[in-house]
């Protein structure tokens, strides 16, 4: 079956390269208009360059999550473009810390949730106002919001918060037709999870307690993201739906 994204807008965060990059690209190729956000107008730039040139509708504005006026004009930018907001696929996360929680700062600490947590709330605060019924939510989440990860504690709450979320704004946004669902990928090979899948050790261990036995890419991302997006999920609300090769179902990360 065809998904067909057809006139819609879609504002995707941490856009300009990787999981946020590969979605925006499949959301645009299925006929929305792309509203791309990260922090660096350069890379937005040329994320967005790449969708032109295949035919795609996108905005890049450069914008920070974590800082609430930034989300604002995101939002405010894609209503006096386009005239409203009918996705929001909150993907941009950070993770500044590696190794046991009690030895980050408080600045760390205070990193991680202003862009994992903070910033989907703010960016939800933000567009829901302005998304009719049939709009769609999409939170990037992680297996380790769901189980601990050694070395990413932090991260893993932030995660964890990020699911609470999820479920939260299904409960509160679902009487007003808004569907409000996350995804929980794996260990995908990007730019961000290099710490992970660069280490021989580390990502060993990860292989070993994956069932399919290999990392995933972007692309495994796109299919579930452009479903949540789609009319194919209408009664689809509060879910999070892993894509990890198995690892939630079996033994975890550990």
């Amino acid at each position: 079956m065809d998904i067909s994204l057809k006139d819609k807008v879609a504002i995707v965060t941490g856009a300009s390269h990787g999981i946020g990059r590969a979605i925006a690209g499949a959301y645009a190729a299925a006929g929305a208009n792309v509203v791309l956000a990260s922090r660096k107008q350069e890379g937005l730039d040329a994320a967005a360059g790449e969708i032109r040139a295949e035919g795609g509708s996108a905005l890049p504005i450069a914008t920070h999550v974590g800082d609430e006026e930034a989300v604002q004009r995101l939002a405010d930018t894609t209503l006096e473009t386009y005239g409203r907001i009918d996705i929001l696929l909150s993907n941009a996360g950070t993770n500044p810390h590696f190794g046991p929680t009690l030895d980050a700062t408080r600045a760390l600490w205070d990193k991680i949730m202003e862009v994992n947590l903070r910033g989907a709330f703010l960016l939800c605060r933000a567009a829901a106002p302005h998304m009719e019924a049939g709009s769609r939510i999409v939170l990037m989440s992680s297996v380790a919001g769901f189980r601990p990860s050694t070395g990413l504690g932090i991260y893993s709450i932030s995660k964890a918060g990020l699911n609470m979320l999820t479920m939260v704004l299904a409960g509160e946004l679902g009487p007003k037709g808004i569907r409000v669902n996350a995804l929980a990928p794996g260990t995908i090979k990007t730019r961000f999870s290099r710490a992970l899948t660069d280490d021989d050790q580390i990502s060993e261990r990860i292989l070993s307690r994956t069932p399919l036995g290999y990392f995933g890419e972007p692309h495994d991302v796109v299919g579930a993201a452009l479903y949540l997006a789609s009319d194919l999920a209408d009664y689809v609300n509060g879910a999070i739906l892993t894509i990890d090769g198995g690892v939630i179902a079996s033994a975890g990360l550990g």
